[in-house]
């Protein structure tokens, strides 16, 4: 794929003509595509991940950057962000060539509703630096482990690098949530953020921070903390369990042997069972201060639990005016798909959905504890279509005829430029919901003569989470998602979360059948892109800390859309 750079290597005068001799060619590539895209029906998804190469189409330049192929001037970004390091937020300088992505999925996303706030960017690129001095490689990295490798904590308090390292649980929309919320602790709280990426996930990111590395060594014993990857929730080293054996805690002065240093490391259990829910604690994030080493294991969101801490309140309002920005601007800056799935991104998207007017993505995800028959779900979804008026109406209502509708589908008229058309993109285990949408249209028209294609890259199944190439096409899919104009989404599913995220868009949300029941009404659209903090501290939880802005907490802190209870989200 030709980058930004390789771009301002040519010549002007050059660049010119081969722009002109490219429009020919792109024009009738242009109808190639069109006629790909109206046609597609049987076909487009028949073949997975479709391997052709257009990198070499449409390379003109815009404003003096250059356009990635299936782009105009009509729909080049607008707002703030609109530029390769979405309007400061990531770093420049770095390499192009071993991570295309960075610097090309702007040009994709629709929306850039947020821009960083001066003090996010100040705090990022102080953070950059941090991580440099720290990271795996350095002379503060070693003489950290050898510390750990001690087994004593130090007599300090603390050394010039304290870490928090993210251990990887659940399916690959929770990984995501979890690294964020990881990441934004350690921008709060001064620490490093590194990840034990396992095999399945260690293909599909790139190095976020310039010249270091994010990942923490593990080969060959590297790292002196044996079994690191628990087999439970319930740690012997969690944070609850030193608290309750008194080998930590606010009161450790008190009833630890004179002199007793804390321990080297820590668990953070964070997961769905929250077993360290007393986290959330400002005095017990005074007591982790002193802990040079904290694994945190967690598929959860936990960013807006985070906001409940007095001592991170203020900080959080500076860093994000805008709470529902939190994970939108936290996923841009820290997730770029690596090569291999980078490509998968580009070639589907320019092969199918760049020559739609309109992109509308759909995920669906089907829960054990909320199934209902495929049936019912795929009546959900036209249910939630009509009630927000999302996917395109067909005229099978109206009694149209079929000479009609197929003169319709066949893109005749003013629809015949593909000023009309929308592209449907299914996310989903399963081809059932794919399968239904793309026979509703090939069968009957939609209204106002609108072209209408249906696409699904794949259909797994079953989620294979141990599987590289499965989870890199797990992630292809997000960010196809993500490029969309508008979303259906599953609610509670955080590939869902994760995906409007990215793509900046207040998602609607399918609600879930609890009790196998369909749910009235379908859907719910969100008032906040924010993810959901699906299992939050409960009030049980008696913090005796300093007290927080309870009437701001209120007004940031709600249950979500997607869930009845129990459940906390930002909203502004």
């Amino acid at each position: 794929m030709t980058t930004t750079s390789d771009a301002a290597a040519v010549p002007r005068p050059a660049t010119d003509k081969l722009c002109r001799r490219a429009l020919l060619v792109g024009s009738l590539t242009t109808l190639l595509l069109l006629a790909c895209f109206v046609l597609s029906r049987d076909s487009a998804s028949s073949t997975a991940w479709l391997q052709i190469d257009l990198t070499k189409l449409n390379s003109c330049t815009y404003n003096g950057t250059q356009q990635a192929p299936g782009f105009t001037t009509t729909n080049a970004p607008q707002q703030h962000g609109g530029d390769e390091l979405l309007g400061g937020l990531l770093p420049a300088g770095m390499d192009r060539r071993s991570c295309p992505s960075r610097y090309e999925t702007w040009r994709y996303y629709k929306y850039f509703p947020y821009a960083a706030s001066r003090h996010l960017q100040r705090k990022l690129r102080d953070y950059e630096a941090r991580h440099r001095r720290c990271a795996p490689g350095t002379p503060l990295f070693a003489k950290s482990v050898e510390q750990l490798r001690s087994g004593r904590g130090a007599d300090d308090g603390g050394m010039e690098c304290s870490y928090v390292v993210w251990l990887p649980m659940d399916g690959l929309g929770n990984r995501m949530l979890s690294m964020v919320s990881g990441f934004l602790y350690a921008l709060l709280t001064g620490r490093v953020f590194l990840v034990a990426l396992p095999r399945d996930t260690a293909d599909l990111f790139c190095e976020p921070f310039p010249g270091t590395t994010w990942r923490l060594p593990m080969d060959d014993g590297d790292f002196p903390v044996a079994n690191l990857f628990p087999r439970s929730q319930d740690m012997d080293k969690s944070y609850t369990r030193l608290l309750d054996a008194k080998v930590i805690g606010p009161d450790m002065n008190a009833t630890a042997p004179a002199g007793a240093p804390p321990p080297p490391y820590v668990y953070l259990s964070l997961g769905p069972r929250l077993k360290d829910s007393i986290f959330f604690c400002g005095e017990h994030q005074l007591v982790l201060r002193k802990v040079n080493w904290l694994l945190q294991y967690s598929d959860l969101y936990f960013a807006p639990s985070l906001y409940a801490v007095a001592e991170f309140q203020d900080e959080l309002r500076r860093l994000f005016p805008a709470k529902e920005s939190v994970s939108h601007l936290l996923s841009r800056y820290l997730f770029h798909p690596t090569k291999p799935v980078w490509r998968l991104v580009a070639r589907y998207y320019r092969s199918y959905l760049a020559p739609a007017k309109r992109r509308i993505g759909v995920q669906v995800r089907m829960f054990g504890y909320g199934s209902i028959p495929a049936d019912d779900m795929y009546n959900q979804i036209l249910a939630c279509s009509r009630q927000e008026n999302l996917l395109p109406e067909t005229d099978v209502d109206d009694g149209a005829g079929d000479e009609q509708a197929a003169a319709m589908r066949s893109g005749n008229g003013d629809n015949a430029g593909g000023s009309n058309s929308t592209a449907i993109l299914v996310a989903s285990l399963y081809a059932d919901y794919y399968e239904r949408l793309k026979s509703r249209y090939y069968e009957h028209a939609a209204k106002g003569g609108e072209t209408v294609a249906v696409f699904q890259p794949s259909h797994e199944e079953r989620q294979a989470t141990g599987n590289s190439a499965h989870n890199q096409r797990a992630l292809a899919e997000i960010y196809l998602l993500s490029f969309s104009e508008e979303l259906l989404t599953s609610g509670r599913s955080t590939f869902g979360y994760v995906s409007s995220s990215l793509a900046g868009v207040r998602p609607t949300m399918l609600l879930t059948a609890f009790g196998h029941k369909v749910p009235e009404p379908p859907c719910r659209r969100a008032v906040s892109m924010e993810p959901c903090n699906l299992t939050p501290p409960l009030l049980g939880v008696q913090c005796q800390g300093k007290p927080v802005d309870k009437e701001d907490l209120a007004r940031h802190l709600r249950v979500c859309e997607d869930s009845p209870k129990d459940t906390v989200k930002f909203f502004d």
